[in-house]
């Protein structure tokens, strides 16, 4: 490949215009009755004999703040709130009332009041279970981390985060049991991207995918509805998972900006276009479409209108505001001649470029330690 090439989109997301709707929704998750899903690891497990602790201060930094930053999410959480699903999403909409769209002549139109405020649970519900699935590809993402950085000292920060995403599988999945009464199945994109994330045999790319991308999106979203909600449990679950996540996307600022430094331009375009794959298949997957099929609607005839809806898109991109000015940080915006930057700038997000990056902030969103 001439140093001026780079992969069609077809070849990296498998579809040439990154808004098809219908490309879009012709993935489906074919196998949402299995308990069990198998991705093939191919990475080498990787020993160090050298034991220097603190040969890198940054890192091990966090991991000092992660050892005194660890909470217990049985004990320092307030189960015993009385969750009202309907009554937390009818505040939700007044929240949002200068917000609300004209139903009429739309798919929505044959929805009543009452369809509107499930409509509302089960898009929070969808989102808390798609928070649950993506926390568990981190879970099994940091373990390789583990197995595959070659310094001692991120892996011993690793070795807490597998904690950390352990610790957030088992609170979304209670929360999710005890006060919304189950789950939906993962998404199909976000499905793909962890198949990716964990396949791919560089260690790097874990770290790309899982710390920068998909954590870094989870930490704007968890953000958003950590705000939104008036669920007092949930505020506080969240917190401490914001806690935690901006420590993990720091570790993956700290630990990539170092070996990126070092890479050559070609190595550098193989990770701006999984950093271009990864965005996108996060940005589909929050088109919902399986809340609009459990409530009786056609994505196909919905989804045209709720992309084109302003404050729709205000969220969508808002979510990529922690991921743009790390890539930045990581020089992976202008690498090369900056194909990066004119992909986030098609995507409408490039304008976070020179928000604050996590391996800065992550102090300031400690709710621990």
């Amino acid at each position: 490949m001439a140093l001026d090439e780079y992969s069609a989109n077809a070849d990296i997301i498998g579809r040439d215009e990154i808004n098809d709707l219908e490309a879009i929704l012709s993935v489906s998750n074919t196998d949402v009755n299995e308990a069990i899903h198998t991705v093939e690891d191919n990475a080498d497990a990787i020993f160090t004999w050298d034991y220097e602790k603190g040969a890198r201060p940054a890192l091990n930094k966090l991991y000092e703040k992660a050892k005194h930053a660890q909470w217990n999410g049985e004990t320092d959480l307030p189960w015993e709130t009385v969750v009202d699903l309907e009554k937390n999403a009818e505040l939700q909409r007044l929240q949002f009332a200068d917000m609300q769209v004209d139903r009429t002549g739309t798919p929505l139109e044959k929805l009543s009041d009452a369809d509107m405020i499930q409509l509302s649970i089960e898009m929070d519900n969808w989102t808390l279970s798609q928070f649950m699935h993506g926390e568990q590809g981190a879970l099994i993402c940091t373990a390789k981390i583990v197995e595959t950085v070659p310094w001692i000292d991120a892996k011993y920060y690793a070795s807490t985060q597998v904690m950390d995403e352990a610790r957030h599988v088992e609170v979304f999945a209670k929360y999710l049991q005890e006060k919304q009464n189950g789950f939906y199945p993962i998404n199909a994109h976000l499905k793909l991207l962890l198949d990716d994330i964990i396949s791919d045999s560089r260690w790097d790319m874990t770290y790309l995918g899982m710390q920068i991308m998909v954590e870094g999106l989870a930490l704007a979203a968890f953000g958003f509805m950590q705000q939104m909600t008036p669920d007092p449990l949930l505020k506080q679950l969240l917190r401490y998972v914001m806690s935690d996540e901006a420590r993990h996307v720091a570790f993956g600022v700290l630990s990539l900006k170092e070996y990126y430094s070092e890479l050559s331009t070609p190595e550098l375009r193989e990770r701006q276009e999984f950093a271009f794959e990864a965005a996108v298949r996060m940005r589909d997957r929050f088109l919902q479409q399986e809340v609009w099929e459990r409530m009786g609607i056609k994505p196909a005839e919905i989804l045209p209108l709720v992309v084109a809806d302003p404050g729709r898109v205000m969220f969508q991109q808002m979510l990529f505001s922690k991921i743009v000015p790390n890539c930045k940080k990581l020089g992976l915006l202008d690498a090369g001649d900056g194909w990066l930057r004119t992909k986030f700038t098609e995507m409408g997000v490039i304008q976070f470029e020179d928000w604050q990056d996590t391996g800065e902030e992550y102090e300031s969103l400690q709710a621990t330690g």
